[in-house]
């Protein structure tokens, strides 16, 4: 049997790996980006000068061929399902008896003056960081426009190098549709104090054309002209499935491909994982669309479980996520809303020098642990996950919350102003039991495995 992967991201590659693991099945892994899979997430660092461009690659050329998983250069325009067949752009084929759509996002653009200048890009591809690279060698000054983690990625990459930054977020905060308020003004103050000049409640008009066909300013929807020589699109990104649409119409879409709980699309032997998937009836809690690095790897597992006739049903299980904000890690579990419900209590500790925070939420009529958000302190994910799958109470994860600090030892703790704050907010004189402490948390993750 012979499977073809289009996309050799976190989601196609694992697949590829998984179904090497439970198979002899003949594998390609087809993209038009890069010759190997790469790790997304460290584009920045390779910019930065923290990693070289070939440290991008978390395997050696060799593990490919080693592994019997052959790669593809090449660029996919259509899907003859009937026929079972990919034609490329180049007007060759290649025939499937299984197909795993893994094609990844591809960055927003709402239609600006301007958007297809040179110079004017996303950061999502391996292209994309070679244009960066390329405009900064004589870049004065950069403009971003959105608001969210790509966005601040980017603003972080040319401060690294003092190229000079202006952030435009058309919200009174920033990424204010996710974190709560005071999260979200702690992560705005620190953007200004990086010296990263943020422009809240601004957005993009215009981007100017220099004449030659790159861009040298862009004009806000205040009127302000900005001179520039690079543009970032960072609003946000879709499932990059325009070809599936065109070539396609048999897959069934909707902003993403539609998929059932074992992954598979409208069309017999076809499947879709990562960032292009859209669920058709997501777990309770949990997105339809989830362009999250780790989803896309469990998605990529459990597909190839699937197509090795081992059928599995994605189960992404306890929502998570983790960024980082410049100098600020953020971390978050389960269920944090921006805009809180009634029933929904926080117990929110902010540290006076403004880039540290813990808020623990709970249920106001069950007090079943709801979610953790946490900024520049590190909890465990498995004690935290553990807690939420348990719906321990509040008052038995305050009474223990030490277990769940993960920062060095030298570290200060904070946990017992945060069951201060508990006690002020309910008039109750609950103790802390656990401090941190590895060997606490190793037993308490043991006594849940029974070992």
């Amino acid at each position: 049997m012979h499977i073809a992967i289009i996309g050799n991201g976190i989601s196609g590659i694992t697949a590829a790996r998984f179904i090497r693991k439970l198979s002899d099945h003949k594998i390609t892994v087809i993209s038009a980006e890069t010759d190997y899979f790469f790790s997304r997430t460290a584009i920045m660092y390779a910019y930065m000068g923290h990693m070289r461009k070939e440290d991008l690659k978390p395997y050696e050329d060799w593990f490919w061929k080693k592994n019997r998983i052959d790669l593809k250069r090449g660029f996919v325009s259509k899907i003859d399902s009937q026929n079972k067949s990919l034609i490329f752009k180049d007007n060759s084929n290649m025939t499937y008896d299984k197909l795993i759509i893994a094609c990844g996002s591809t960055p927003n653009k709402f239609g600006w003056p301007g958007q297809d200048l040179d110079r004017v890009q996303g950061m999502y591809s391996m292209q994309d960081l070679d244009g960066m690279e390329e405009a900064s060698k004589d870049l004065k000054h950069a403009v971003i426009v959105g608001g969210g983690l790509i966005g601040i990625e980017m603003a972080e990459m040319f401060h690294s190098r003092h190229i000079p930054t202006t952030f435009l977020v058309r919200e009174k905060l920033y990424w204010n549709m996710v974190l709560p308020e005071a999260e979200s003004k702690m992560v705005s103050r620190h953007i200004i104090e990086s010296g990263i000049n943020l422009q809240l409640e601004t957005e993009l008009k215009e981007i100017i054309d220099d004449g030659t066909g790159k861009a040298c300013a862009a004009i806000t929807n205040k009127g302000e002209r900005i001179d520039c020589q690079f543009v970032g699109l960072t609003a946000g990104v879709h499932p990059n499935i325009g070809f599936i649409k065109e070539s396609a119409p048999e897959i069934e879409v909707g902003r993403g491909i539609l998929v059932n709980e074992q992954l598979e699309t409208s069309v017999k032997d076809i499947y879709a994982i990562g960032d292009c998937a859209q669920l058709r009836n997501p777990n309770e809690g949990r997105r339809p669309i989830e362009a999250v690095w780790y989803t896309g790897k469990m998605m990529g597992e459990t597909v190839a479980y699937t197509v090795c006739g081992q059928p599995q049903n994605y189960n992404p299980s306890i929502w998570f996520n983790s960024a980082k904000f410049v100098d600020i890690e953020y971390q978050v579990y389960g269920t944090v809303l921006a805009k809180a419900p009634e029933d929904h209590v926080s117990i929110y500790w902010e540290h006076p020098e403004g880039r540290k925070s813990i808020r623990i939420v709970y249920d106001k009529n069950t007090s079943e642990i709801l979610g953790f958000n946490l900024m520049g302190v590190r909890y465990r994910h498995e004690v935290c996950e553990k807690w939420l799958k348990e719906k321990a109470s509040v008052e038995t994860v305050l009474q223990n919350l030490g277990i769940a600090n993960f920062d060095p030892e030298f570290y200060k703790e904070y946990e017992e102003e945060v069951v201060k704050i508990y006690n002020k907010q309910t008039g109750k004189n609950l103790q802390l039991k656990q401090k941190r402490s590895l060997t606490a948390a190793l037993k308490f993750l043991r006594n849940a495995v029974g070992v």
